[in-house]
């Protein structure tokens, strides 16, 4: 990926061929060994990161000025420090993927910086040329070539986190292997949510073929030629999540105690599929290899001519499940009152219920702040009313 990066963008093509030595790290570009004097008068090299903007691999013109620097506040020949330039100083800023900055610089040209090899050289400049003051011949031009890049698991550079700052946050979710047990209206939904995030693994687990009504309770938009092939649903998935990233198996098999074997490594599960005693059997395997899990559930009814409907996010943990055998999770399949059982087309509470899940499984790993550490979630449409109980 980085190789046909440098390749096709004249920027950062440029940019090698000049001799600096740069990379591409966790969505970000890198320039290494820059220069710079500090205040005691050393001259010491630091490293600039900028984010990236691209559509797919090519570059475009950079969205912002802001540059970090890891390495101290620099400062002209004669110590004095270059504020012209200063943002954030003597920070620490965690940007994820291994890089982390001491300083934010700003210096903005009219119209702001063209091509990623201006700004760069331009920053660049401003560090080197006062250590080259009080060390004759030194530059950011090193003339070597950077070491080889860490492999991806997505097919292009994964470049949103950078842009917002949440590079470490992000990195929390990437030991995962994830298992998405059922891939109708909710699995499709978690899956559409989890192939964007770094996860090493999917594994999708569902015998069904995708068919007519599927295509009405899953992301995106199949064709006719698609639904004549009756595809199963977690291959014809894996064809539209491939394109996009790497690492996801297709399994076209409902779990039971013949194949449970397949969770083996799994670190954390969705559970979207119908109750019943395979759920159980499911249950037991991620607790006995000590799995996390969110088991999601449905409950609709048709009244009056309206739909009323609650949603069910159960999460189990190392740390609580006590709750998930006593109540929480039903192991018995629904009556004939069930119309979710039914394929009602819900969409919308389809991708909710998706979203609760995996919004809780990003809790639980430190993604996102959860101070009441809820393992138990419902939301009734009537009343908008969300619930949480089973804290810890």
């Amino acid at each position: 990926m980085s190789h046909a990066l440098f390749s096709r963008n004249a920027d950062l093509k440029r940019l090698r061929d000049e001799g600096y030595l740069v990379h591409v790290q966790g969505g970000f570009l890198v320039m290494e060994e820059v220069p710079y004097v500090n205040a005691q008068g050393d001259v010491l090299t630091g490293r600039l990161i900028s984010s990236l903007t691209l559509a797919g691999d090519e570059t475009r013109q950079p969205d912002n000025h802001v540059i970090h620097f890891d390495g101290d506040f620099p400062c002209r020949a004669d110590g004095v420090p270059i504020q012209a330039i200063a943002h954030q100083t003597n920070v620490q800023i965690n940007l994820g993927n291994g890089l982390a900055a001491r300083q934010a610089f700003s210096s903005k040209p009219d119209g702001g910086y063209t091509d990623y090899y201006q700004k760069f050289t331009s920053y660049a400049g401003i560090l080197s040329g006062p250590a080259a003051v009080v060390k004759p011949g030194m530059s950011a031009r090193v003339m070597r070539a950077p070491d080889e890049e860490e492999d991806s698991v997505f097919n292009y550079m994964e470049t949103a986190s950078g842009r917002v700052g949440i590079g470490a946050l992000t990195e929390l979710l990437k030991a995962d292997r994830i298992a998405i047990v059922g891939v109708g209206g909710t699995g499709s939904y978690v899956l559409d949510l989890v192939a964007k995030t770094p996860v090493q693994e999917i594994r999708l687990f569902d015998s069904d073929l995708f068919l007519q009504h599927n295509a009405f309770r899953a992301p995106g938009a199949p064709g006719l030629e698609e639904l004549r092939e009756a595809p199963k649903k977690v291959d014809y998935l894996k064809g539209i999540y491939s394109r996009m990233r790497k690492g996801i198996t297709a399994n076209a098999v409902a779990l039971d105690g013949n194949n449970i074997h397949l969770l083996e490594g799994v670190t954390f599960a969705f559970l979207c599929l119908d109750a019943g005693e395979e759920k159980r059997v499911i249950v037991q395997k991620l607790e006995s290899i000590g799995a996390s899990f969110v088991d999601v559930g449905m409950g609709l009814d048709l009244t009056d001519g309206s739909l009323g409907g609650i949603l069910r996010t159960t999460a189990s943990t190392p740390q609580k499940r006590d709750h998930v055998h006593s109540s929480r999770v039903s192991f018995a399949g629904g009556g004939p009152a069930d119309l979710y059982a039914s394929n009602i087309q819900v969409a919308d509470l389809n991708a909710l219920n998706a979203v609760l899940a995996v919004v809780k499984w990003k809790k639980i790993r430190g993604f996102y702040r959860d101070l009441e550490r809820e393992h138990h979630c419902t939301y009734t449409t009537d009343g908008n009313m969300l619930v949480n109980g089973d804290c810890e």
